[in-house]
């Protein structure tokens, strides 16, 4: 028999409360009536009780496998977590300086001192400052909010799914989201993608729910949840606004007027919960506020549709490290086209089960397509299919910066659909065309896993045969097995099942056994994610950095590769990155372990040797004597020392717990401070020291920009200091030049 929930049928029959036999589907209009209210008087359960039973309605299994799917994913994100260190430097320098000044906290300020922001909202930033100013600065500190964000992320897909198709719905979909390769590593990582990520799942939950009954607070919360989502990453939380605004506005089962109204109402929810930060950021003096990083004009509107913007897509990013594909379809940033998401590049990030996603959502529309305008089960197709879709089409034909790890924004649609799909085509598996498509999704898991698992054919050889033969068995089973006994479909089923996560887990436990520090990481096995084609600087593309630098980029950055990726395209960033003084970014870019030292035999390239200045995406390796040197009377200045790019800066700030001011912003480009701006600072006796690149031209600056003109400046009038291998500039000490 088959349970019935309150909300959670299908429009046209009962969910899927268990692997049960097929329900019956009923009158097209049909719809699930609104539950009762509890009876008064009524006894209320205690709430352990009530925890772990989960609702009366439900199976017996439904709460504690639920309960089990987060313990799990809660230990699986938190294994080996301090690996990774501070990981991405740029923010955890940020974190660091938002725990000690509330100033800094609220703008995203770099360092105490609040000479400039990070190239992006600050509201990510602000769970890891608390959690800092909590527990002090640690790995540790920084990271597991973001872990606890992944485990919410797989609860809200889970709830969505659930709502309407049944547990066992929900559950595939969370395992999907929680096993997937750039999830697992997202989720462990600084970086705004993963609060964007919940956000954006918590946005397709309010707006099925607001579907399902009409209720406007449901779509206020929509709305504040994608506004918050902009204070994370800016634009790239409106990509789903399309989708989600449409589908309410067909779907919804209120009048047109009311719905209007209702959008209307959710638009100004979004512009409150995002806009606030945004109005006072814009109506505070300049002089008073922390330069906008990755901004050329100091505005952070400048920087929302510049280079965070519309810059993206074409690839014209003021203040960037280069362009993209200028349309071209090939560029620094990789091949685009429609095949973008399966390249060697991406595609074993986040594209193991999108064909059968693909195959599932066109199956359910197809199956919903009879269903009245109101119909939440179609509604919740179009809400997460449609997300995805919109997403997708962007990600394959944006032109401008893209890192693999983007990616992790499809990973919630894709599981929610994955789980909607397979629930709905396993209710109608007795009929021909649903047992055949069910079928077509996992042969289409196994063979696009095998695909994947043979571009990296030397990490666990013998698994792309087993995940090829075990589909093929599992979508015959699932076409002839479920005629003839429920045991067998169920098999076929789990069969299936490992068969399409077999593969994306080995990743994502690959991804887990290592540490991730830079800022460009990958899931997988070493070599399992190259990036660039034919287009990155250096004629070697990006595989073995940029401009042939930046050893050990696959998600280890140089830890246990030994930097072979480096040595072996790009000669530790030795060579000329064809446009970038110095041989690559900064000269090379080394490959670093968690400490920051570097990677072996592609380590250090010029202006990179012996630890002393960084790269543009790795920072620098900070010995004691230079720790020691810079920690000497610090608390006479405003900023221990100042250094050209944000990653150069962020180490020796996160090594002392000092002010480092990182000049030029993240790229070393940004025209912050001015030439005389900086020399009122050191005129001040604001700035101890200055920290020498060892390029002269700053992190991609041309020899004329403004990181160049005070590197000049300074190495022609103040004392040369060495600690250890490193060079610095005392700024209390002029010399007779």
């Amino acid at each position: 028999m088959t349970t019935h929930y309150d909300r959670t049928t299908y429009d046209g029959g009962p969910a899927p409360s268990s692997w049960g036999p097929p329900a019956t589907a009923g009158p097209a209009a049909a719809e699930p009536a609104t539950p009762a209210a509890p009876q008064a008087g009524e006894p209320k359960q205690p709430f352990v009780r009530r925890l772990w039973r989960g609702r009366p309605e439900d199976p017996r299994w439904a709460r504690p496998a639920f309960l089990g799917l987060l313990a799990a994913t809660l230990l699986l994100y938190l294994y080996n977590l301090s690996a990774s260190g501070w990981a991405n430097s740029f923010y955890s320098a940020a974190v660091q300086a938002g725990s000690r000044s509330w100033k800094a906290f609220f703008f995203g300020s770099l360092d105490a001192g609040n000479a400039i922001t990070v190239d992006k909202p600050p509201a990510s930033l602000w769970p890891m400052e608390l959690s800092v100013r909590v527990f002090g600065l640690n790995s540790w500190a920084i990271l597991v909010p973001e872990v606890l964000m992944g485990v919410a992320a797989v609860a809200v897909v889970y709830a969505g799914v659930r709502r309407r198709f049944g547990p066992g719905a929900g559950l595939i979909a969370g395992a999907v989201l929680a096993l997937t390769p750039v999830a697992a590593l997202m989720f462990r990582f600084n970086n705004p993608d993963a609060m964007l990520a919940l956000l954006m799942a918590v946005a397709c939950y309010m707006v099925v729910r607001a579907v399902e009954d009409g209720r406007t607070r449901w779509l206020v919360w929509a709305g504040a949840a994608i506004g918050f989502a902009f204070l994370a990453k800016t634009l790239q939380a409106f990509l789903i606004l399309p989708p989600l605004a449409i589908v309410y506005a067909v779907c919804a089962p209120v009048p047109l007027k009311k719905r209007l109204g209702q959008l209307a109402v959710a638009t100004g929810a979004l512009i409150v919960s995002g806009g606030w930060w945004v109005a006072i950021v814009e109506l505070w003096p300049a002089s008073s506020r922390p330069y906008i990083g990755g901004s050329q004009n100091n505005s952070f509107l400048e920087l929302t549709f510049g280079y965070n913007g519309f810059g993206r897509l074409s690839g014209d990013e003021t203040g960037s490290v280069g362009g993209g594909g200028g349309g071209t379809g090939s560029g620094m940033w990789g091949e685009t086209g429609w095949n973008r998401m399966f390249n060697s590049e991406i595609g074993s990030q986040i594209s193991w089960l999108l064909p059968a996603t693909l195959i599932l959502l066109a199956a359910g529309l197809v199956a919903t397509r009879r269903l009245k305008r109101t119909s939440v089960t179609r509604a919740s197709f179009l809400v997460w299919g449609g997300s995805l879709l919109m997403t997708l089409i962007v990600f394959s034909y944006m032109a401008g910066i893209f890192h693999q790890y983007y990616t992790v924004a499809l990973a919630p649609y894709l599981a929610a659909v994955i789980g909607m799909g397979s629930a709905l085509l396993w209710e109608k598996r007795r009929e021909t065309w649903a047992s055949i498509t069910l079928a077509a999704a996992v042969v289409a898991s196994a063979a696009w896993g095998y695909v994947l698992l043979n571009r990296t054919s030397d990490y666990l050889p013998w698994l792309k045969y087993l995940v090829l033969i075990g589909g093929l068995a599992a979508a015959l089973g699932l076409i002839f097995a479920g005629r003839v006994s429920r045991r067998l479909a169920l098999g076929a089923a789990a069969v299936g099942l490992v068969a399409a996560l077999a593969g994306p887990t080995a990743y994502t436990l690959s991804t887990l056994q290592e540490g991730h520090t830079g800022s460009i990481v990958t899931a997988g096995p070493s070599g399992a994610s190259m990036m660039g084609g034919r287009g990155g600087p250096g004629g070697g593309g990006m595989r073995g950095g940029f401009g042939g630098g930046m050893p050990g980029q696959n998600g280890q950055n140089g830890q246990n590769q030994q930097g072979r990726q480096g040595q072996q395209n790009g000669n530790g960033g030795t060579q000329n990155g064809n446009g970038f003084p110095g041989g690559g970014f900064a000269g090379g870019m080394p490959g670093q372990n968690q400490q920051g030292t570097p990677g072996g035999a592609g380590g250090a390239g010029a202006g990179g040797a012996g630890g002393g200045a960084g790269g543009l995406l790795n920072g620098a390796s900070v010995s004691s004597q230079a720790k020691k040197l810079l920690e000497k009377d610090s608390s006479k200045y405003t900023w221990a020392a100042a250094a050209i790019g944000a990653q150069n800066a962020a180490s020796y700030q996160l090594s002392t717990g000092d002010p480092v001011m990182a000049i030029g912003g993240f790229n070393g480009t940004d025209p912050s401070p001015t030439s005389a701006q900086f020399k009122k600072y050191v005129a001040e006796g604001k700035i101890h020291y200055f920290i020498s690149s060892g390029t002269g031209g700053g992190m991609g600056g041309s020899s004329s920009g403004t990181s160049s003109q005070i590197t000049s400046w300074v190495e022609k009038n103040f004392k040369k200091v060495t600690a250890g291998s490193a060079t610095f500039y005392d700024l209390t000490q002029q010399t007779s030049g």
